[in-house]
């Protein structure tokens, strides 16, 4: 099994993190100004696939080079991560969630609930943190 790209990871995690940054800043704005603010919910809806994508990429390479596997879908990576004691079930249970909702950002663009967009950004951006932070301790050890 090769070796996971650290250097790739640490790519990745830069792009989350300034991401997780911009989002933050939005969470600082009330939902009723958030909802009226176009600008706002581009920047959001923007930033979350951006930090999303990272995510999954990172996941993905990880299970490829740690692990060997290939998932079929990007919900599957992360249950394969807690499968292999990389991540908590929890955190990667809600991980899953979060993609799929990124699916709808990108596919049902159209149909976008901004409320859960403001939500997300106010109560689970702590979730891609801690997957930051899980990632970072394992590669560590590596």
């Amino acid at each position: 099994m090769k070796q996971v790209n650290k250097d790739r990871v640490r790519q990745a995690i830069g792009d989350i993190e300034k991401s997780l940054s911009r989002l933050r800043r939005l969470g600082e704005v009330s939902l009723d100004e958030f909802l009226v603010n176009e600008d706002y919910q581009d920047i959001a809806r923007s930033r979350l696939l951006t930090a999303m994508e990272a995510v999954i990429n990172v996941c993905y390479h990880i299970v490829a080079k740690k692990f060997g596997k290939v998932p079929k879908e990007y919900a599957q990576c992360f249950k394969i991560l807690a499968e292999e004691n990389f991540l908590p079930q929890d955190l990667a249970n809600r991980l899953a969630l979060m993609c799929r909702f990124r699916n709808r950002l990108v596919h049902l663009y159209w149909e976008i609930d901004y409320t859960m967009v403001y939500e997300i950004i106010k109560d689970h951006l702590d979730d891609i943190e801690n997957f930051v932070s899980e990632v970072r301790r394992h590669i560590r050890k590596a």
